[in-house]
């Protein structure tokens, strides 16, 4: 049934980082009703893709432009733990169902507002994505090789990492208080604040001396040749991270340099020659190869995978962590549980509960007249 079984969660559509909290939250064992455009609602209901994320959960048609389509969504949000949306700041206040209001009727109500830049600043009210969120902070000029182009990490560390990890953590944070205190609140998650919370590492670096501002010479961004990917005799790739003595001492086993004369691990002004020394031997021989060569060690090396490789591969296949039927992918839950396992959301199997269904088991089963679900 998953730890959240019993919390109710309202999760007016958004687009990104939104539905992935949502997702998580109803991996976990919540009970998800996303509130959409009737339209959006009516075609998935006759069979049209639905929006990226949202599979198995029951969606509800509202045009919350309308007076009725506002005051049936009052009804559904009173009955709610959390209510989870990402509009620009102000939008749901214009609406009439911003916190103040949602809070009249639902004092427990915890409120999550998830945007870009939050909810004030000089640039709350401008638009943005995830690239623009991590270019402000300095997480994307990190990103790329010495004396190239920063590179954009797709949308995994504004939208995913600082956005939708970070707003489910605020959600189950104020749950647990509210437990004590019985009052819901407002958690105001920012993709720009998430993303600069995940560079907490660096900045301490930094502020030792053992970080630089210059792009690909650190020991994690590609600097150090023992923390990098390597391309093999196939065009394949293979991932080294052997940072610790004991490991990088398997390292250079594996790759026969064991007995070689070569530079101290740490020396930075002679990792490029120990670059050239690794590269040159890595480029001997395949990447299914070097993961045959390596599978047994701690020497901290692993093949790169295509999102296809990945779904087959013996360890993630064993744990589910990737799973797939009829050709479709997708992860399962995570973290896991002992006692109260949750369940992928995703899996074409898994049959989603009807609107009706889930207003039923909220205890309002009138809440909505004349309105699209599927």
């Amino acid at each position: 049934m998953g730890p959240l079984n019993g919390i109710r969660i309202v999760e007016i559509a958004g687009i990104g980082p939104g539905p992935m909290a949502a997702m998580l939250l109803a991996d976990l064992g919540a009970s998800v009703l996303r509130v959409d455009r009737p339209d959006v609602v009516e075609a998935a209901r006759q069979g049209a893709d639905r929006p990226h994320m949202t599979s198995g959960r029951p969606m509800l048609g509202l045009d919350l432009k309308s007076a009725d389509g506002r005051e049936q969504a009052r009804h559904v949000i009173a009955a709610a733990d959390v209510l989870l949306e990402g509009f620009r700041p102000g939008v749901m206040e214009r609406l009439g169902l911003g916190p103040d209001d949602c809070h009249r009727d639902n004092p427990g109500l915890v409120y999550a507002r998830m945007t870009g830049w939050g909810q004030e600043g000089p640039l709350a009210q401008r638009a943005g994505h995830d690239v623009n969120y991590i270019a402000l902070t300095g997480a994307l000029h990190s990103f790329g090789r010495r004396d190239s182009a920063p590179v954009p990490p797709a949308n995994l560390v504004g939208d995913f990492g600082g956005g939708g990890m970070l707003v489910v953590t605020g959600i189950l944070s104020a749950l647990v208080e509210r437990q004590g205190s019985g009052t819901g609140q407002v958690v105001d998650a920012a993709m720009v604040d998430g993303s600069a919370l995940l560079l907490s590492m660096m900045h301490e670096d930094r502020g030792r001396g053992s970080w630089s501002d210059e792009r690909g010479t650190n020991y994690l961004d590609t600097g150090a040749p023992w923390y990098d990917v390597y391309e093999c005799a196939d065009g394949g790739y293979v991932s080294v991270g052997a940072i610790e003595p004991q490991f990088y001492a398997q390292l250079l086993a594996g790759l026969g340099l064991a007995d070689a004369e070569l530079p101290d691990q740490w020396d930075a002004q002679r990792w490029p020659e120990l670059r050239e020394r690794f590269a040159a031997v890595l480029s001997g021989r395949t990447r299914d190869e070097w993961a045959d060569i390596f599978g047994d060690t701690d020497a901290c090396v692993q093949p790169v995978l295509t999102l296809e490789e990945a779904a087959t591969h013996p360890h993630l296949a064993q744990r589910g962590t990737v799973r797939h039927a009829d050709g479709q992918v997708w992860a399962g839950p995570a973290p896991r549980f002992s006692r109260t396992p949750g369940a992928a959301t995703r899996d074409p199997a898994a049959t989603a509960p009807s609107v009706a269904e889930t207003l039923a088991a909220w205890g309002i089963p009138d809440a909505v007249d004349g309105t699209t679900a599927t």
